[in-house]
C-alpha cells in the first residue's frame, strides 16, 4: 500500500452509498414506526418491536462502509445529509397534516390515517433526530479510531464495536427522551434493551455482507482511508483523511 497525498475530487460510488444511507434512514423512521410487530422467540417468548427496527440498522452498515472506505470526513457529510433529510421530512409531515383537507369522503378516511401514521408528537420526532445524529457520529468516530488502532485489520471488530457504542448511545437518548413518563420504567428499560440487542444482532448477522461491500468498494475506488490527521469535530464539512491507494 503506497501513500497518495493528493486530494481526490471524485469517487465512483460514494454518492450511491450516501443516498442509500439517507433512503434507509428516512424509510425506517417514516414507514417503520407506525407498525408494532409481535413475534414469539425461543426461550425469550413474545416480544414486540417497531417494524422500523428491522431496517434502521442498515443505515449504520452504510455508515460503517462510508467510514471504512472513504473516511470519517466523508461519512460526516453523509450524516449531515441524513440529518437535514429528517428535518425536512418532519417539517413536510407537519405541514401536510395541518393543511385543511377538502371535504370529500376520501379525505375523511385519509386524514385520520395520516395522523396515525405520521402524526408523531414533537417530543418523539426531536428524540429520534437527536438520537440519530449523536449515535451516527459516535459510530463513525469509534470505527475510524479503531481502524488506526488495529492498523486496518480485523474489520469485524470495528464494525460491531462501533455499532455497540453508536446504537447504545442512540437507545440511551431516544427512549428516555421520547417515552419517559409515558411508559412504566420497567417497560422502558426492557424495550430499550431489547431494541439495542436486536440492532447489534442485525449488524453481526450482516457482517459478511459488510466485508463483501467494503472489499469491492476499496478495489473499485482503489482507496483505503485512514483518519490519522482528521479533525473529528462533527461541525465541519471539510474533506480530510489520509487516503492510500491499494
Amino acid at each position: 500500500m503506497t501513500h497518495r497525498p493528493q486530494q481526490i475530487t471524485a469517487f465512483r460510488y460514494y454518492d450511491f452509498c450516501l443516498v442509500g444511507m439517507v433512503a434507509v434512514l428516512l424509510c425506517s423512521n417514516l414507514i417503520g414506526p407506525a407498525k408494532v410487530c409481535a413475534v414469539t422467540l425461543p426461550i425469550v417468548g413474545l416480544v414486540s418491536f417497531g417494524a422500523g427496527n428491522l431496517f434502521f440498522p442498515i443505515s449504520y452498515i452504510f455508515g460503517d462502509i462510508l467510514t471504512e472506505v472513504y473516511g470519517y470526513a466523508r461519512a460526516r457529510r453523509a450524516i449531515w445529509a441524513g440529518f437535514a433529510a429528517m428535518i425536512f421530512a418532519s417539517l413536510m409531515a407537519w405541514v401536510v397534516l395541518h393543511m385543511p383537507a377538502a371535504d370529500t369522503p376520501y379525505n375523511a378516511q385519509l386524514q385520520p390515517a395520516l395522523e396515525v401514521v405520521f402524526g408523531s408528537t414533537g417530543r418523539i420526532v426531536a428524540a429520534s433526530i437527536l438520537a440519530y445524529w449523536v449515535g451516527d457520529f459516535v459510530n463513525s468516530y469509534v470505527l475510524a479510531r479503531m481502524k488506526i488502532w488495529t492498523g486496518g485489520r480485523w474489520l469485524w471488530t470495528r464494525t460491531i464495536g462501533s455499532t455497540v457504542f453508536g446504537q447504545g448511545i442512540d437507545s440511551l437518548i431516544f427512549y428516555p427522551l421520547a417515552f419517559y413518563g409515558l411508559w412504566e420504567t420497567d417497560t422502558l428499560l426492557v424495550v430499550m434493551l431489547f431494541n439495542f440487542v436486536f440492532k447489534v444482532a442485525v449488524e453481526v448477522v450482516l457482517t459478511p455482507l459488510t466485508y463483501v461491500a467494503v472489499g469491492w468498494l476499496k478495489r473499485s475506488e482503489q482507496l483505503d482511508t485512514y483518519d490519522i490527521d482528521t479533525h473529528f469535530t462533527p461541525f465541519s464539512l471539510r474533506d480530510e483523511g489520509d487516503r492510500r491507494s491499494l
